[in-house]
């Protein structure tokens, strides 16, 4: 079947939900033998005009769907428009000869598509991955009896009746009164809500306070040895590593080096080199 189907030009809600609803629910419903004679025209000859009957004649059905997924703080035109989605798909895998109506096929992928843009956009972080987790998604709070937490005894029974494990059951119940934060503070926080930010109280568990200090005491060894090293050096010798070596910015080359001292820039690495032999050894001492 073409793959053009999908783009097939229909009514979207648009910015006026209401005038959306009240347009689609004006459209005529098919009977069993209109449906199956353009589910027939489409399946056969590719018929995009049956295509956009079928789907048109459904819409009200997505905005029924749509509806009962209110609760969720999503757009109701965003909702119908993923469901619309879905009616697209059940349109294009629709086959009337099997005795099932275009409604009760096309309820699943409705459902679906509007299931999948609940889980990408109701959170930052993805509330639900598994089967399970979805499952409790859709369901947990229509089995909630009242709105504090559920007991013990409540949660075994959703758990029983949704086929799900308990733990999975307060995961979710948890996960569903949860709130997104940032991990760092906004870019406009003052300093007392900065410092507040996740970002400052995790806890690095690579950090090892003995370490630190032993790391810290080496570095103060190593650097009294290696002033210790230095005194032993003459003072040419000196003044050629600080210029290669200790200089943080506008270290010399062996040439300028050479120049200053008139000898060549290979007299000046033999230098260095008998340089560093005494310092090592100075150090290693």
């Amino acid at each position: 079947m073409s793959t053009q189907l999908q783009t097939i030009p229909i009514l979207t809600p648009g910015g006026n939900v209401n005038a959306y609803m009240q347009t689609v629910s004006g459209f005529d419903i098919l009977t069993l033998e209109r449906e199956q004679e353009l589910g027939r025209r489409l399946a056969f000859d590719d018929d995009l005009d049956a295509a956009r009957e079928l789907v048109m004649a459904h819409l009200r059905f997505v905005v029924h769907i749509a509806k009962s997924y209110n609760g969720y703080g999503l757009g109701l035109a965003d909702l119908i428009q993923e469901g619309n989605v879905g009616l697209m798909k059940a349109v294009k895998r629709f086959d009337p000869d099997k005795g099932v109506r275009l409604v009760s096929f096309a309820v699943h992928w409705i459902k679906a598509e509007i299931h999948e843009y609940i889980l990408r956009n109701w959170r930052i972080v993805k509330i639900a991955t598994t089967k399970s987790q979805r499952k409790l998604f859709f369901n947990l709070r229509g089995a909630k009896k009242r709105l504090s937490w559920l007991s013990n005894d409540e949660a075994h029974a959703i758990a029983d009746d949704l086929g799900v494990s308990v733990k999975d059951v307060q995961q979710m119940e948890g996960r569903l009164s949860s709130y997104d934060l940032g991990f760092d503070a906004p870019a406009d926080a003052d300093e007392e809500k900065a410092s507040q930010a996740p970002a400052y109280y995790l806890e690095d568990h690579s950090a090892d306070p003995s370490l630190t200090v032993e790391e810290n005491q080496w570095a103060g060894q190593q650097a009294s040895s290696l002033q210790s090293a230095l005194s032993v050096l003459d003072e040419r010798s000196l003044d050629i590593l600080q210029a290669r070596w200790l200089n943080a910015e506008n270290k010399a080359t062996l040439h300028d080096l050479a120049a200053k001292y008139q000898v060549s820039a290979e007299r000046i690495r033999q230098l260095e080199k008998n340089a560093m032999k005494k310092l090592k050894a100075a150090m290693a001492a």
